[in-house]
């Protein structure tokens, strides 16, 4: 121990200790508390806690179908799930995403660390993922848009991104959106990844559409299923032995897990199932002896290669005259979603990190870290891939004693490692990371308790924001509705209110969440207040008007985490997901 606190006081006192703020290197704004192997044990356990997403990305990517060419759609099989040749195409863009998301994960996260010095790990998104595979580019291309034409979106959104980062919009445009639209968004998307970890597609297999009613209880075996319908007979539902084990290895092992704090519990939940699901003479077998499952098994056989990205990069289609309005509905979703993601993460880490100033309610670096996701969302969309964003399972780091960038560098070096691991993660079977979903959206459905539900004009709105996200599998359409619906109701009461001289009110107008433009901390960003007052290096600091403070009082609104130095007989739940 005495070695290791020498080092620790060594590598402080070292050029290195002063870039990142280490606890005894002499900067002014030192991190208290901040040591080197602590920091690599952090950045390890955000890794562990979020390593899930590279099989899980990929497999909720590759149902969008990629770059494969559309096959011939018959009545008999409408989505080309029973063409061979279109699946061996889907395995191999499968293979290219699991490379994809590691690689942009590694990238992100570290450059995140370097610039930014915060211990804060970035992905694509959770819920970004499904709304851009199974909302914009479709099942199996059956959507608004073709998949080259959606990774274009993405990567104009991301350099959009940059400006509103520099002139400080995107830090305003998220303060400024109504605290329970914010609140109910993470809930509907955590609502919809459920359904989509209750599915085939990319889930246990529970559940099933319907013409009858809009779903219907499934868990047969493929074999089993009506060829017209899709669905299950009566005496097999429930039967299928993938289903049983994901619920139950996938699903409340991982919660039990959790329940204990044990790190790196949704990984493991994950591998467990794979690895039954492995052996090829099962009922349970991920590579049945077909020309898909053959081809599988070869790749897996591999454990450790480096898969090139070979049908997904660089392929964005730059002519969308034919999909103008498409592509717009999909560009201003992917913006406004992504705003409320990263933005509601980055501010809830840096709370917990204790890193904002509570006077600008901005946070130390927050121009360079919106700058890395932006900018990594247009390199992602090179890969192939959705929006990056940050991730709330950072807090698992966070919670270790991460406090500075160093933790968001050893999360990326184990990201770039498990990219010559891709024959494990491209053979995760979607039955292993359906339970995982359903655990991903319950966790996000919990800030739901926050939500104002006593002034009707908050929680219709809010409301609205989640139920219509699942139940028209758009997470556009729920966010259309939860803002259109806002503005129609309190701008009418407002208007009632003024017409009658302030005698026609809600009794009960007082619970109301207070609402205003007028954002704390200014309009404008730091840099561009202090270039106004003539500060020659606006681009520096004032540390006479920028302090941050050493104590935070209080907690972020989209955080689920104690503010740092904040007193609690709870550990902060390692495996907590934002969306994302």
């Amino acid at each position: 121990m005495g070695w290791v606190h020498n080092t620790n006081v060594k590598i402080a006192q070292s050029a290195v200790g002063k870039y990142f703020r280490l606890d005894g290197s002499g900067h002014p704004k030192e991190r208290k508390g901040s040591f080197f192997f602590t920091e690599i044990r952090a950045g390890l356990a955000t890794f562990f806690a979020m390593a899930y997403i590279i099989a899980v990305n990929a497999t909720i990517v590759s149902q969008s179908g990629g770059t494969c060419p559309k096959c011939e759609l018959t009545e008999a099989d409408p989505f080309c799930d029973n063409n061979e040749e279109y699946m061996l195409c889907l395995a191999s863009i499968n293979r290219d995403l699991v490379t994809a998301t590691a690689a942009i994960s590694a990238l992100t996260t570290f450059c995140m660390g370097l610039f930014a010095n915060l211990p804060i790990a970035l992905a694509p998104g959770m819920g970004l993922n499904a709304y851009f595979t199974f909302t914009v580019v479709g099942y199996h291309g059956t959507g608004m848009v073709p998949y080259e034409v959606a990774l274009t979106a993405v990567f104009v959104e991301g350099w959009v991104f940059v400006g509103l980062t520099l002139l400080g919009l995107r830090q305003w445009l998220a303060r400024a959106i109504p605290a329970s639209i914010k609140l109910a968004t993470g809930v509907g998307i955590g609502l919809y990844l459920t359904i989509i970890g209750l599915t085939y597609s990319a889930g246990v297999g529970l559940i099933t559409g319907a013409k009858e009613t809009p779903l219907e209880l499934a868990g047969c075996y493929p074999q089993f299923k009506d060829p017209e319908t899709g669905l299950c007979p009566p005496s097999e539902k429930m039967r299928s032995g993938t289903l049983w084990i994901g619920i139950f290895l996938g699903g409340i092992l991982t919660v039990m897990l959790m329940l204990y704090r044990v790190k790196g519990a949704i990984i493991a939940g994950i591998l467990l199932v794979s690895i039954i699901s492995w052996p090829r003479p099962t009922p349970v077998t991920y590579f049945p002896h077909t020309p898909l499952g053959d081809d599988m098994f070869d790749f897996f056989k591999k454990v450790v290669t480096f898969h090139p990205i070979e049908k997904i990069l660089a392929v964005q289609q730059w002519d969308i005259s034919s999909y103008g309005g498409q592509f717009g509905l999909a560009f201003i979703t992917f913006l406004y979603v992504d705003i409320l993601d990263c933005t509601g993460t980055l501010y809830s880490m840096a709370r917990f990190s204790g890193v904002i100033d509570e006077r600008t309610q901005d946070f130390e670096n927050s121009a360079i870290a919106y700058s890395v996701d932006a900018v990594g969302i247009s390199i992602g969309s090179l890969m192939g891939t959705p929006p990056v964003t940050a991730y709330i399972e950072s807090g698992a780091g966070i919670s270790e004693g991460g406090k500075t960038g160093l933790t968001a560098i050893f999360a990326g070096i184990a990201f770039f490692i498990a990219i010559f691991f891709a024959p494990i993660f491209a053979s995760i079977p979607p039955w292993a990371t359906g339970g995982t979903l359903v655990i991903v959206g319950s966790l996000m459905a919990q800030s739901a308790k926050d939500i104002n539900w006593k002034y009707m004009g908050d929680a219709i709105p809010a409301f609205l924001t989640i139920a219509i996200m699942p139940f028209t599998y758009s997470i556009a359409y729920g966010l259309i509705a939860g803002i259109i619906s806002y503005m129609i109701i309190n701008t009418t009461v407002w208007l009632i209110e003024m017409a009658s001289g302030g005698r026609i009110v809600p009794p009960n107008k007082h619970e109301k969440e207070h609402w205003t433009w007028r954002i704390p901390g200014g309009f404008f960003p730091p840099w561009i207040q202090r270039a106004v007052r003539g500060k020659k290096d606006f681009w520096r600091s004032d540390p006479s008007t920028e302090g941050v403070e050493d104590s935070v009082d209080r907690k972020s609104e989209s955080s689920g985490y104690p503010a740092a130095g904040e007193k609690t007989t709870e550990v902060p739940d390692k495996e907590t997901h934002k969306l994302a």
